[in-house]
């Protein structure tokens, strides 16, 4: 569901046309646009009992295990996807997944877009908190992060990608970290087996047509 300011909004519009304008770039396998988003999910323990008639059945009674926060990394244009499950999502967390994939799957790449969620946890500057400034600096060098605006979080094609997931595979109890991750290496991999890229036709002209009220008046 959209969710977007209710009257005239610059700043909304700026970071819209912003994102929405990375998204029309070409591929660039050198450059590529990469978004990333993050999920929580509940871990439960499912109770189950033998009835008179010899079958399984699951009980109503449940206990709560903790919550694990699923990251996902997605290159639209590729029809890649790169799931990761952790203990947290604060800022520490975050600067571990980016600086992963600058060392890993990106490390060939001169620069990646980074488009994500405006929240609290996602500050570079938590890079200097993480590592000497040197290398701080050399990986945020090869980022140029986008960020989605107030109530813009629909314009985060990770976010879609999540929903993607807790519909496939992650509707239901799960009760341990190993299963959980399990679960989401096994939809990631048959997911980029695929090769699913995003089908985004939302321009900048459609949203000063359909978005036309957020416009300020000139």
């Amino acid at each position: 569901m959209w969710v977007i300011p209710p009257k005239q909004n610059a700043g909304f519009v700026y970071g819209m046309e912003k994102v929405i304008s990375v998204y029309e770039r070409l591929f660039n396998e050198k450059q590529p646009v990469v978004t990333l988003d993050e999920s929580p999910k509940q871990l439960i323990e499912s109770k189950h009992f033998i009835g008179r008639d010899g079958k399984k059945y699951q009980d109503s009674i449940y206990t709560r295990q903790g919550v694990r926060d699923i990251y996902m990394v997605f290159e639209p244009l590729a029809g890649k996807r790169f799931c990761f499950v952790e203990e947290n999502h604060n800022r520490f967390t975050w600067v571990k997944i980016v600086s992963h994939l600058l060392d890993t799957t990106y490390k060939e790449c001169e620069k990646i877009t980074l488009v994500e969620d405006n929240l609290s946890a996602h500050k570079p500057s938590a890079f200097y908190e993480v590592y000497e400034p040197e290398k701080a600096k050399a990986y945020l060098d090869r980022v140029e992060f986008v960020f989605t605006p107030a109530h813009g979080s629909w314009l985060n094609m990770a976010e879609i990608e999540l929903s993607v997931l807790q519909r496939d595979c992650l509707d239901r109890h799960i009760a341990t970290q190993a299963e959980l991750t399990r679960e989401v290496k096994a939809w990631q991999e048959n997911r980029n087996a695929k090769a699913v890229k995003a089908n985004w036709h939302f321009a900048n002209q459609d949203a000063r047509v359909k978005l036309k009220k957020l416009y300020p008046t000139i």
